[in-house]
């Protein structure tokens, strides 16, 4: 499989915004994050544009300082189930951690939204990062960085069995013969591994697509080998070119190590673009979105990435403090990045959250510059396509009316819909199913 001609891209759903402040802008709709409306309202701009999914990211740990969308919002299948209904054609991707869960219940979960979607579910596989995750759900400890991807590859082969354990054709339902399942087509998995015993099998057949589309977001040695070895896409971040270029052919290198087309694994980095009529446009409007930004801003997205450490208690303007032994075993990768940064410029604590507070990013301008970028970025390896944030209100419908047409004159993205299901939109083959495969194999033989 070559690579695709098309950039593929997908929205997240962040409601008020992912920062702290950003919800106090004056067109901000501050109950976005529990609002079915606002969220069918950019569900119909981003299918509009022919965006390949929507995206729900999750997580089950606040405290009084997460930022106000952590504070007070929808769980993923929900309010995705509901969206499913309203939208047709756009694939629908969920987060939903390996730690705190169990896998007969994602199987089920998924295979339902898959369903109800006809075929466009996708899942945000996460292994969680913050500690007190724990005390949510009757446990004492959270389970350690290595030890959290190890649950994670045996979970998503319990999942994986589950959906196939029925097989295309198995459910028969002939009322003439009163014959409803066919049972040499319906599997128990009888799983007994390191962390889980799941007999099955599943209690929903098998699903549109076959199995709904696997996400990731590796970014530490062991997440890099998971992704590679699993997922179909990786959401990623990328704050230059050539960090997103080694990232890009780093983890490639490692799908084609593990046997698989790395043209068949897509990485999306989430970025932020602000659109105006010119660059000079583009660039107030960057400015009106720093200006409701502080220092607490930057102090929260460190708290958030170093298990919620809280950085307030530290001198600013004094060295940044040794805080490596908490994160990594949370934020594993952007621990280690930001403490790269520290040691190769001598940031201090104020310097390191100021950058995080009000970052520019590559994707400022008109509607022009907006599009070469994304296009630089695809065509030299930086990037499969794009996972965008909504840094602005109404910046969506302008990248829509305004950078899609452009991409779209250039042969760089869609002008319609491929096909039905998620994995049309991406390119991507059904999995066939392993009962079938085996059976095709001993025919074989």
């Amino acid at each position: 499989m070559a690579k695709s001609p098309h950039i593929k891209l997908g929205f997240i759903l962040h409601g008020v915004g992912r920062t702290w402040n950003d919800w106090r802008h004056p067109d901000r709709d501050n109950s976005a994050s529990t609002s079915l409306a606002r969220y069918q309202e950019q569900a119909a701009i981003a299918e509009r544009g022919k965006f390949d999914f929507l995206f729900v990211a999750d997580s089950l740990s606040i405290t009084e300082k997460s930022s106000p969308h952590y504070l007070n919002r929808f769980e993923p299948i929900t309010i995705l189930s509901a969206l499913a209904a309203t939208t047709s054609r756009i694939g629908l991707v969920g987060t939903l951690t390996v730690s705190y869960s169990e896998p007969f219940n994602v199987a089920r979960q998924f295979a339902s939204l898959d369903h109800l979607s006809g075929g466009r579910a996708g899942w945000n596989i996460v292994t969680s990062w913050l500690g007190d995750t724990a005390a949510n759900f009757s446990k004492t400890e959270h389970p350690p960085h290595a030890v959290r991807y190890r649950i994670a590859a045996e979970y998503l082969d319990v999942v994986q069995g589950l959906w196939d354990s029925w097989e295309d054709g198995a459910h028969v339902a002939d009322k003439e013969t009163g014959q409803f399942v066919d049972p040499d087509l319906l599997h128990r998995l009888d799983h007994k591994g390191e962390f889980f015993q799941v007999r099955g099998p599943l209690n929903i057949k098998r699903t549109p697509q076959g199995q709904p589309v696997i996400f990731q977001a590796g970014a530490s040695e062991d997440g890099r080998n998971f992704a590679s070895q699993r997922a179909e896409v990786i959401f990623t971040h990328a704050a230059t070119p050539s960090e997103g270029q080694a990232y890009y052919s780093d983890v490639k290198a490692r799908a084609k190590g593990f046997g698989r087309d790395p043209d068949q694994l897509f990485i999306l980095p989430g970025i932020a673009p602000i659109v105006g009529d010119t660059d000079e446009d583009a660039e107030a409007r960057y400015r009106e979105l720093a200006a409701l930004e502080s220092i607490d801003t930057g102090l929260g997205f460190l708290s958030r990435t170093f298990n919620d450490h809280d950085f307030r208690q530290y001198d600013l303007d004094a060295p940044f403090p040794d805080v490596l032994h908490i994160g990594l075993n949370s934020q594993q990768s952007a621990t280690l990045r930001i403490l790269a940064e520290v040691e190769a410029e001598n940031l201090t604590l104020r310097q390191v959250a100021e950058r995080l507070a009000t970052p520019r990013g590559a994707f400022v301008g008109s509607p022009e510059r907006v599009a070469d970028q994304l296009q630089l970025w695809f065509e030299t390896g930086v990037a499969d396509g794009f996972v965008l944030f909504e840094p602005l209100p109404g910046q969506l419908a302008l990248f829509v009316d305004r950078v899609i047409p452009i991409l779209q004159a250039r042969g760089l993205f869609r002008t319609d819909y491929e096909g039905e299901t998620f994995r049309s939109h991406l390119g991507l083959p059904e999995p066939e199913n392993r009962y079938a495969a085996q059976q095709r194999e001993k025919s074989a033989a």
